[in-house]
């Protein structure tokens, strides 16, 4: 039977009420359960028993090297329905001094930002299915910086996202 979706994220943290703090104000998560040194977080929306889990290693803990001297994951992708949500999730993890990145990768509008352990995530808004022509299919061969503005402009705030629809 193949995988049809990821059902859930585990973390490894310095701080476990710092992490929760963040995904909390940044993303809207709400803790679901917890114990000392552990929380499990749940998406608003989500019919997960968590989306994202949480578990102290302390503050000596360094710095993930993956991707620079060792394989690992690079980073989770969370979808957003629509590109006002988008929008809101850019303006917040700005304000937070998170955000590193935008990029517009055709049929996926994408922002990067990094949690207090310097854990990358994207927050996605995925083209719908109906929406996917020739123009956004030959636009994925080259990743452009990401315009809120025009991809408002051009799909509408409140147009429902391709979830799960990635090509």
């Amino acid at each position: 039977m193949p995988v049809q979706r990821l059902n859930h994220a585990v973390l490894y943290v310095r701080d476990v009420s710092r992490s929760v703090a963040f995904y909390e104000e940044a993303l809207g998560f709400r803790v679901v359960n917890s114990f000392p040194g552990a929380a499990f977080l749940q998406a608003e929306g989500s019919n997960n028993d968590h989306d994202l889990g949480l578990f102290q290693i302390g503050a000596q803990a360094g710095p993930s090297a993956a991707g620079r001297s060792t394989v690992g994951l690079y980073h989770l992708a969370w979808e957003v329905d629509t590109l006002a949500e988008l929008e809101r999730v850019a303006v917040k993890l700005s304000e937070m001094g998170s955000l590193v990145g935008a990029s517009d990768h055709s049929t996926t509008k994408a922002l990067y930002a990094k949690d207090p352990d310097g854990i990358e995530f994207e927050v996605s808004w995925l083209l719908p299915a109906d929406l996917i022509d020739e123009e956004a299919l030959a636009g994925r061969s080259r990743i452009k910086p990401l315009d809120i503005a025009k991809e408002l402009a051009r799909y509408g705030a409140e147009t429902r996202g391709g979830v799960g629809v990635s090509f």
